[in-house]
């Protein structure tokens, strides 16, 4: 953060993150001038951000807790300040397997869906024997000066409690960020999973690559703004949501067969689920959209995490790639691009395609009955040799 931007009225340091010289509301501005708003976002983008900075201006911020129950018995192992550590375990021996939930949106019962839709359950009935998730807490006015850094030293905190070297399971942009923290601390991971990560931004095109590179850096700075330094969920939720109730049956892949009454459940719980939104500090949420959607340092070798300089080379430890053939979030290519970037060897390095959307990649019953069951087997296995086969297509 610049130290020489002063916060305005709100606590907030308009242009902290992005660097951009702007009036104290870059929207009005712009708005002013629609010619101006269609050439630097497109015409769709800019009726979607005049709607945005119409609407919410009152809203309240998002509850601290999700009313949505988790799937699985669980306990928190570790209270932080960005997170709960919460604690699946049915036994204590082997490697920890810690699920780092996204931070981006939705909650991390992401990872904990419904029975036949967790992949906590999934690992858990596969013979893990100690699975943890990080439960990302809602940002709160005094979170919003967190960063990515915060995110990382929690992080590490983490996985020193529950003891190195740990597998690592990212989801979503979960993914970036345990694979910026392996290539940070690589003693302490032993294997790595990540599963539809935006890794490599440029590698290739996606709706939300698209949109965050096609939207002026401050107009992001604004809708911070607007916040008082936070980027709320439901404001989020409109910008680049592509899920709604509508496709819940594609993502959660019911059989054809199931019982009326279990589906309509099924579809109550994704709608509350969808709707509860997390909320995000906005230095953080400024940090994600310059540094890796229109800056790409990760997979450039510039991205700087708790004072050093990654090198995705460091990271050596076997990787497995999940990636879903449709995804309308993440591209394969974007995440697929991690194997010419770190140092594992190719024998060492798995990949699967699913024949499926975003969200079937961490719900859908049948990506859960195939794909994660090999996950589970691979990370159980205690030698180098491959389980799953590699460069695998699951369709």
């Amino acid at each position: 953060m610049n130290s020489t931007d002063e916060p305005n009225e709100s606590g907030w340091r308009p242009g902290a993150v992005s660097g951009a010289q702007h009036p104290a509301s870059v929207l009005e501005a712009f708005l002013d001038w629609p010619f101006a708003v269609a050439t630097l976002m497109g015409q769709a983008n800019a009726r979607l951000f005049e709607d945005l900075m119409s609407s919410g201006s009152e809203r309240q911020g998002a509850s601290s807790s999700s009313s949505l129950p988790w799937t699985t018995a669980n306990k928190v192992a570790l209270e932080l300040a960005s997170m709960r550590l919460r604690d699946f375990s049915t036994g204590s021996d082997g490697p920890a397997t810690l699920i780092c939930a996204p931070y981006a949106l939705h909650r991390a019962t992401i990872a904990d869906f419904a029975p036949a839709h967790s992949i906590v359950e999934t690992l858990c009935r596969s013979g893990l024997s100690r699975v943890f998730v990080t439960d990302w807490r809602s940002a709160t006015p005094e979170m919003r000066y967190f960063t990515i850094d915060t995110y990382l030293a929690d992080l590490n905190v983490a996985v020193d409690e529950l003891g190195s070297p740990v597998d690592l399971i990212g989801l979503c942009q979960g993914g970036w960020l345990v694979l910026v923290y392996a290539a940070r601390f690589p003693e302490k991971v032993r294997r790595l999973v990540l599963v539809g990560a935006p890794i490599d931004t440029a590698a290739a095109g996606s709706r939300l690559s698209f949109l965050a590179g096609d939207v002026p850096l401050p107009v992001f700075d604004e809708l911070v703004r607007l916040g008082e330094g936070i980027m709320h969920g439901d404001r989020i939720l409109r910008l680049w949501s592509v899920s709604t109730v509508d496709e819940a049956e594609a993502a959660l892949q019911n059989p054809p067969d199931l019982d009326p009454a279990r589906q309509r459940e099924l579809s109550d719980r994704f709608r509350q689920w969808h709707a509860e939104t997390v909320d995000l500090p906005g230095v953080y949420y400024l940090q994600v959209v310059k540094w890796l959607f229109k800056e790409n340092q990760i997979a450039e070798g510039r991205f700087v995490a708790l004072g050093r300089c990654v090198d995705l080379a460091q990271v050596r430890a076997p990787i497995c790639l999940l990636a879903a053939g449709s995804d309308e979030i993440v591209s394969v290519d974007q995440l697929f691009a991690v194997t010419r970037l770190v140092g594992t060897p190719a024998e060492q390095l798995e990949k699967m395609t699913e024949a499926c959307g975003h969200l079937s990649l961490f719900m859908g019953s049948a990506v859960l009955e195939r794909a994660w069951r090999k996950i589970a087997r691979w990370l159980d296995h205690d030698s180098n040799e491959s389980q799953i086969g590699r460069s695998a297509t699951i369709v």
